[in-house]
This record gives C-alpha cells, sequence and structure tokens, in this order.
C-alpha cells in the first residue's frame, strides 16, 4: 500500500471488510434479505405460547415454569397490592400452532425456554428473556426474543433479537396478546411474530 494516500488506504480497507463480510454470507449459502415496510415482513407466523405456573401443591406433572425466588420483602411489606416485584420465573413452555395444549405424547410446534421476572412495584409488568426452541419438520434452529412485558396494555411487543438454523441472524417483533388466563397458575398468550431481517 506503498504511494497511496491515508483515505485511499481506509477506501481500500471498507471495500475489503464489505467483500469478506459478503463472502462470509456467500460462504454460508444465504442471502440477507430486510424488509422495506413494516407491512411486508420477510417472514411471518402466530404461535401461542403456554405458561403453567408450579403452584407448589398439585399440578407437579403439568407445570412447565415455576418461581427460582420469592417476592422481595420491599414488595411484601411496602407495595401490599401482590405485583411479585422481584420474582423470577423460569420455564420450558410449549408454543403451539393453534391455541389447544399438545395432548400427551404429542409434541409442540416449538418450546419456550428461559426465564422472566416482575420488575415493577406498583403494577404487574415483567421482562421477558428466551429463546423459541424448534425442532419440527417445518422449522429447526432457534429464535431470541427479549424486552417488557407491560401486561396492562392490550397488545405488547418483545424484540426478535437473533437465531440459529432456519432463523439465523433473524431480526423483527413479537407482538404479545393475553389470550386466555386461570388466575395465577396458567396463562396463554397469542405471539404474531413478523421479521424484518431475514436470512435464506
Amino acid at each position: 500500500m506503498q504511494g497511496l494516500t491515508a483515505s485511499s488506504q481506509l477506501s481500500l480497507a471498507v471495500v475489503f471488510a464489505v467483500f469478506l463480510l459478503g463472502s462470509a454470507d456467500a460462504a454460508h449459502g444465504l442471502t440477507r434479505v430486510v424488509s422495506s415496510s413494516s407491512d411486508e415482513p420477510c417472514n411471518e407466523m402466530t404461535l401461542y405460547y403456554h405458561d403453567i405456573l408450579y403452584n407448589g401443591v398439585n399440578n407437579t406433572r403439568n407445570a412447565t415454569s415455576a418461581a427460582a425466588t420469592k417476592p422481595t420483602a420491599l414488595s411484601t411489606t411496602h407495595w401490599k397490592n401482590g405485583t411479585y416485584f422481584g420474582t423470577l420465573v423460569v420455564f420450558n413452555d410449549p408454543m403451539t400452532v393453534g391455541k389447544a395444549l399438545p395432548v400427551a405424547g404429542e409434541e409442540p410446534a416449538a418450546r419456550a425456554q428461559g426465564f422472566y421476572f416482575y420488575d415493577k412495584q406498583e403494577s404487574y409488568t415483567s421482562w421477558f428473556g428466551f429463546s423459541i426452541v424448534f425442532n419440527s419438520t417445518a422449522h429447526k434452529g432457534t429464535m431470541n426474543l427479549v424486552g417488557a412485558d407491560l401486561m396492562d396494555d392490550k397488545t405488547r411487543d418483545l424484540s426478535v433479537v437473533g437465531g440459529t438454523g432456519d432463523f439465523f441472524m433473524a431480526r423483527g417483533i413479537a407482538t404479545l396478546r393475553l389470550d386466555a388466563s386461570e388466575g395465577t397458575v396458567y396463562f396463554r398468550l397469542q405471539m404474531d411474530i413478523k421479521l424484518y431481517e431475514c436470512y435464506v
């Protein structure tokens, strides 16, 4: 690179870096697709997330989630409205294409594996971090989601921040809606997933 000006060397380095990044995609045989409109995602699906919280009494066989911590002293002494502030719940929940839970022996479309914790004293809100793990004939791989679940809102969005397999490096939004609940033991969320960056 002798004889080139500093700006020419920088330009050449940038072109080389872009070439390497493009080669990495080509090496995997994948093409990056980025949606130009929120009305036209490059991939979309609807799944139902089923959470059956272990209640410590009679649902050991069916439970798919459990509180890993108890509510904090702040939650139980100062804020007596039962928001579960500070409680961490770990889950391995089934996800289905339809609303019904899978029957015994039937594999769900995917599993949601991760955690949520209650993070507000005054009202119910939580923060989710989890992977949707696909292992079916329709899809293989994972999709990673994070974000705040503002439970007082009718709909709320979590960010899709990556994935593997069929969802390699996926980016998008998962819109959640409460579809059913039975006290504090069971809830079902409708999850409308729209991906705006895909590799195909």
